[in-house]
């Protein structure tokens, strides 16, 4: 068998027996809105494989029909059970946890709008019967939205957060992330929160069960170390690292975390599945 060497000389040829491929979405696939180079007949591969694709996003600030319409306006053939979200991760913890409580929200109107349609009851407002607050990464973050999360958070109520990523990936360079944004709020409380999303394995593990992978199947691909390549160690499963986001290989070499394989894109990884190597 031939081998197809990743960026530290790993052979990396069991990808082509993989099934399920989770993918991080921002500065994996792409970077606020173009896509990048192989994404689209890496995924056609896949699917010719008899595999399935499925993206894993912290970002909480889009709906999942707002992915769906996103991305197929990108050219990337989706539809609603191709995503799993943070958003969709806390919708699920407040119902188990909180299913009778009401829940400030810190987010954008999409997020807010997701939470609601799923049966939770949902304020944006300061009151005595708040009984849990949820922050999510907004990018219509206001300092009146600061002040009221900081005064409810100086009650004994639960603290929830949908992801711990510090930042998102723009054209420019990087934006604060939910993880920065409540650094900011736990700095002013002195609260820190639950965070939810990945690298928790819960995600995997919903993916798997619902499609009917195994973990041998499976892999992540994905931009960041403490999120992505975290989520794989957490769920027993192959992790790929591509370095057209936050990570660079400085990060890989002296930091802890390690992927199983590291590629500088996706485009990278397609080759093993065009015979490229």
């Amino acid at each position: 068998m031939n081998c197809f060497f990743d960026c530290f000389g790993k052979d990396a040829s069991e990808l082509k027996r993989k099934k399920l491929f989770l993918f991080d979405i921002d500065g994996t696939i792409y970077n606020d809105g173009v896509v990048f180079d192989g994404t689209i007949e890496l995924l056609s591969k896949i699917k010719e494989n008899k595999g399935k694709y499925v993206f894993l996003t912290n970002n909480s600030s889009k709906s999942v029909q707002d992915y769906v319409d996103r991305l197929l306006c990108l050219g990337i053939d989706v539809d609603y059970n191709s995503f799993c979200t943070s958003s969709q991760v806390t919708e699920n913890y407040l119902k188990k946890k909180y299913k009778d409580s009401k829940v400030y929200c810190q987010g954008t109107k999409a997020f807010i709008q997701e939470l609601k349609t799923n049966n939770i009851n949902i304020t944006t407002e300061v009151s005595d019967d708040v009984g849990v607050v949820v922050v999510g990464f907004d990018t219509e973050l206001t300092s009146e939205k600061i002040r009221n999360t900081c005064q409810l958070l100086m009650r004994d109520v639960p603290f929830i957060a949908t992801n711990k990523d510090l930042v998102c990936p723009v054209s420019f360079g990087y934006i604060p992330d939910c993880g920065s944004i409540c650094m900011m709020i736990e700095n002013a409380t002195g609260r820190k929160p639950i965070y939810l999303g990945k690298p928790e394995k819960e995600m995997v593990e919903f993916v798997q069960d619902k499609f009917d992978f195994s973990a041998d199947e499976t892999v992540i691909i994905g931009d960041r170390l403490y999120t992505d390549i975290l989520t794989g160690i957490n769920s027993g499963i192959t992790s790929i690292c591509v370095l057209t986001g936050e990570s660079c290989i400085d990060d890989i070499v002296k930091g802890e975390i390690k992927p199983t394989f590291t590629f500088e894109s996706v485009k990278k990884i397609l080759s093993i599945f065009q015979g490229d190597y």
